[in-house]
């Protein structure tokens, strides 16, 4: 095996396993474990590992933004869509749910424009566009509008979702991480989740495997508030095994 293949399945592994000692991979992959420290030296300066006495861990991403929406529509549309209609199955006739602004979030009003008896309270007005046409009732919550995201945020929008109580919201996330729950790296945004997270007896957070074991800066749910994470298959199996320990986790 070729050094950078070796450096590759290296990464793989750490991923699987979440942490590795330097004679685990030297007996897996049959190299001294001279070697196995170079390789992990060089892994550790492109930032996807970290070492620790002994061994390694995978590294904490740590999030500081995120593309535009367009950009973000994009990335994992199939995964998306499989969790918006995953979410959907939950919506149930006479609920009252609120749906946060972001793309996950969108493929799930896309799931049921074609419903009626549910209304539906967002603060995102691409998602209040495409149910214009719907039988559904939607409330859009008003605010500051954030054009590069469809947001509407503010005081406005925290005094309307402050004054809620519904049965169900489903959340989006920039960084899911099993110990600190759900972050974000803008603090003007993250009111208007927190108002959500209180407003509603259920929480759903909906968000592709991407989004986990990232962290940002401000906590806005931790992870005794999540009653379900509806994610999709490609999620690393260690962080599966430890947000199943937290909550209900839905694999799509």
């Amino acid at each position: 095996m070729l050094p950078a293949e070796r450096k590759q399945e290296i990464l793989r592994y750490v991923q699987e396993k979440n942490a590795a000692t330097i004679r685990d991979l030297s007996t897996h992959f049959d190299v001294h474990e001279a070697t196995i420290r170079r390789d992990l030296s060089e892994l550790e300066k492109s930032k996807k590992l970290k070492r620790t006495h002994g061994g390694v861990i995978l590294n904490e991403e740590e999030i500081h933004s995120e593309p535009h929406f367009d950009m973000r529509e994009g990335s994992f549309s199939e995964e998306k869509q499989r969790i918006g209609l995953k979410a959907a199955s939950f919506i149930e006739d006479g609920d009252t749910i609120i749906l946060d602004s972001g793309t996950t979030t969108t493929k799930i009003a896309e799931a049921i424009k074609d419903r009626e008896n549910i209304t539906v309270i967002t603060n995102d007005i691409h998602i209040a566009a495409l149910l214009r046409h719907s039988q559904l009732k939607v409330i859009v919550t008003g605010g500051t509008l954030f054009q590069q995201n469809f947001i509407l945020n503010g005081e406005i929008t925290n005094h309307t979702l402050g004054n809620l109580n519904v049965k169900k919201a489903f959340i989006a996330t920039p960084a899911l991480h099993h110990e600190k729950g759900l972050t974000h790296f803008d603090e003007t945004l993250i009111s208007a989740k927190i108002r959500m997270v209180r407003a509603a007896k259920e929480i759903f957070v909906v968000t592709d495997h991407s989004k986990m074991s990232r962290v940002s800066l401000y906590t806005f749910a931790k992870m005794e508030d999540i009653d379900y994470i509806i994610t999709d298959s490609k999620i690393n199996k260690h962080i599966e095994k430890r947000l199943k320990e937290s909550c209900d986790l839905i694999i799509v």
